[in-house]
């Protein structure tokens, strides 16, 4: 009866789970306050919801594409070629208006012109800072990285959010510079 969608059955299971149903409901909630509070610190006016969509969209064709890690040189030689072909792929598959859509804001994301794209682009170069800095800086000791690499890298993450930027920086670049993780210059 589930199946065929009968009210009836519906109603029973919805009673049956009705405290998971509300975890999730909960959590779905939480993600969501995080997600609007976050708009307060770009630098421009953003649309949320497309500025998290342009984040998954980001995701799947990096996760396609092969990940490369943010300081390796010979990956990133061949990193913007998977990542196109991956897009490419990816969006291919999809009907012409959701894969023009899709694409658009992958591109978009790739441009870092829009207030959009740059606070897209904030976050996802804030992330593996604050895992690495999670990590006590354990892949940036492993790797040898130097405070140079980290601040080239980073040398546009401030034009999405000077706030975020300056957090990131004073409380998990500056302090893994000072304890030996990353090597200063």
């Amino acid at each position: 009866d589930i199946r065929f969608r009968k009210q009836e059955a519906l109603d029973k299971k919805i009673e049956e789970f009705s405290d998971e149903l509300d975890f999730y409901r909960f959590l779905q909630f939480k993600f969501f306050e995080q997600w609007f509070k976050l708009k307060e610190y770009a630098n421009e006016k953003i649309d949320v919801l497309k500025t998290m969509t342009m984040l998954l969209i980001h995701d799947i064709v990096e996760i396609d594409a092969g990940d490369t890690y943010a300081y390796d040189e010979d990956g990133k030689k061949t990193q913007r070629q998977r990542e196109l072909t991956a897009a490419d792929r990816i969006f291919g598959l999809l009907p012409s208006d959701q894969a023009e859509y899709m694409r658009g804001l992958w591109d978009e994301f790739e441009e870092r012109k829009t207030p959009e794209a740059k606070f897209a682009r904030t976050l996802d170069n804030i992330q593996p800072v604050m895992l690495n800095n999670a990590s006590g800086g354990r892949s940036w000791e492993e790797k040898c990285v130097h405070l140079n690499q980290i601040l080239k890298r980073n040398e546009n993450t401030k034009d999405g959010s000077e706030t975020l930027w300056d957090y990131a920086y004073n409380n998990f670049i500056k302090p893994n510079v000072e304890n030996g993780k990353i090597k200063e210059d």
